[in-house]
């Protein structure tokens, strides 16, 4: 498997991946949506599998994530179960049988991507790591704060824990109050990014944190989260308006 989340090169941001959520409940629900996703054509698809409802059915959701790979036109797709501590869904699934899904579709090379929580238990999280590595599949470490947006400092500790835990990719998710948080964010980003040798991906959640998913690339972050058909975290925009709003920053700010 390829790694389709990759660090910039020299000091120049880049431009960065849109990653478009799959949130169906079912089955069904879940092949329409794609099928209207991956049409927009997103760099990537996230399937936040906390929201499918056979969730504890182990070999309905590696059915399910056998048709998401055949309906995904070659787009590489993310796994992502979001607890409920960190903004997800509530599911009446243990950690010991989400790990077991995730070593399922990462060993029958389902997903191309993991999303893995920083505040998971270790020895899970230690087990998804080493799965990981053997199948080839990018890992992201994880943290989001739904209730705040922690100092600069703390932000950049995150990502930095996640590289030195060995992470593909750092990821950390805010909750912004003001614009002052919504900069902190931003600059913690940027220095992460010029700093750390993984990917990082931040946001900032909400209306106000808008701004970091339109000009996050700009300061570092590898990636971005819009709407193709529904929304899986407050402050995602839709795709197409988030290209337009990118293809201006290229033409202004990052491009030569």
């Amino acid at each position: 498997m390829g790694k389709p989340i990759q660090k910039t090169d020299g000091p120049t941001p880049q431009r960065p991946l849109i990653c478009a959520p799959l949130v169906g409940k079912t089955k069904a629900a879940l092949i329409e949506e794609i099928d209207a996703v991956a049409a927009k054509k997103p760099d990537l698809l996230e399937w936040r599998v906390d929201f499918y409802k056979h969730i504890g059915e182990t070999e309905d959701v590696l059915e399910t994530a056998s048709l998401l790979k055949a309906h995904s036109k070659g787009i590489p797709i993310l796994f992502t179960r979001r607890s409920i501590r960190e903004g997800g869904e509530p599911i009446t699934v243990s950690e010991q049988e989400v790990t077991v899904l995730y070593e399922q579709v990462m060993k029958q090379g389902l997903v191309d991507v993991v999303d893995v929580e920083l505040s998971c238990p270790e020895a899970e999280k230690e087990r998804l790591r080493a799965i990981a590595k053997e199948t080839e599949t990018q890992l992201i470490l994880s943290y989001h704060d739904f209730q705040r947006t922690p100092s600069e400092a703390d932000i950049l500790a995150k990502l930095q824990e996640a590289e030195t835990y060995g992470a593909d990719v750092g990821k950390v998710a805010v909750m912004p109050e003001t614009m002052a948080d919504v900069l902190t964010l931003m600059q913690a980003t940027q220095k992460a990014a010029s700093t750390l040798t993984i990917p990082v991906i931040t946001m900032a959640m909400g209306r106000l944190g808008t701004l970091s998913r339109m000009a996050g690339g700009a300061c570092g972050s590898a990636l971005t989260f819009a709407i193709a058909n529904e929304s899986s975290a407050p402050g995602q925009m839709p795709i197409e308006e988030l290209r337009v709003v990118l293809d201006v920053i290229d033409r202004y700010v990052t491009g030569p």
